[in-house]
């Protein structure tokens, strides 16, 4: 009989042909970044602790913590170990989610400062789009500014129908978790998304809001939002600073 090799809570398969470097590489992501295999400085679990938590082999553990590093996930220090790092929250794209659920899953402290909300006015620029969007000549506005540890880094433009913008106005915006809310207090839930992403060079309104200099490159999106009954429920415009966000993308080839 086989003796099981040791596994981890996050089981190893040593059987399923899947290289055993990236089934490592994916469970040291997903603890680092929820802060476990971490200590108060940052610093991760040594090599030969993981390889006794994984039981593999060294080179595969460095093969894990090397994809990791290209992935900007995590920083070698010469002398001093491994460390998170700490600047870059994770949107995991084919996942669908609000800011504060990717800024906590990252470890960091969500918060935000309330620009503008109530009903956007028919002249204003965004209006058009809105109304295509959310099919609506009703539009309510949600505009914030976005913290991660009390580091500005997001702008966030968010448009609802005015039937749902009658159900946020009440509560408390700053700290508001719009998707958990919609979904845990009002029974709606949102189903799936079109989420484009792009780049545009900061005006200096925006400079000023997120710390940066006028013309530095911003991450751009624009999305837009169904609940799972179809209906057009949000239309998310946002800039983002590229420096302390990120996209991870897993592409694969077709018949591969």
């Amino acid at each position: 009989m086989l003796k099981n090799k040791p596994s981890s809570s996050h089981e190893i398969n040593f059987y399923n042909g899947v290289p055993l470097q990236l089934q490592v590489r994916d469970v040291i992501r997903k603890e680092v970044l929820s802060r476990k295999l971490v200590d108060e400085t940052g610093k991760i679990a040594t090599e030969y602790e993981l390889m006794d938590r994984f039981g593999v082999s060294r080179v595969t553990v460095r093969n894990a913590l090397q994809m990791l590093v290209d992935e900007g996930v995590i920083t070698r220090e010469r002398g001093r170990g491994t460390f998170v790092r700490t600047n870059h929250p994770e949107n995991w794209t084919g996942r669908l989610m609000g800011f504060t659920e990717i800024i906590k899953e990252s470890g960091f402290v969500p918060n935000a400062e309330v620009l503008n909300s109530g009903l956007l006015n028919r002249n204003d620029d965004d209006f058009d789009i809105c109304k295509e969007k959310l099919n609506t000549d009703n539009v309510w506005n949600l505009t914030r500014l976005r913290f991660a540890d009390e580091h500005p880094i997001a702008v966030e433009y968010a448009f609802f129908p005015s039937s749902y913008g009658a159900m946020l106005e009440n509560e408390d915006l700053k700290s508001i978790a719009i998707y958990q809310f919609f979904e845990k207090e009002l029974d709606i839930y949102f189903k799936e998304a079109n989420q484009i992403i792009s780049a545009v060079n900061a005006d200096e309104q925006i400079a000023e809001m997120l710390n940066t200099k006028i013309g530095e490159a911003l991450l751009y999106i624009e999305r837009s939002t169904k609940t799972s009954q179809g209906d057009p429920v949000e239309f998310l415009k946002a800039v983002y600073r590229p420096d302390y966000f990120q996209y991870l993308i897993t592409l694969s080839r077709n018949g591969i």
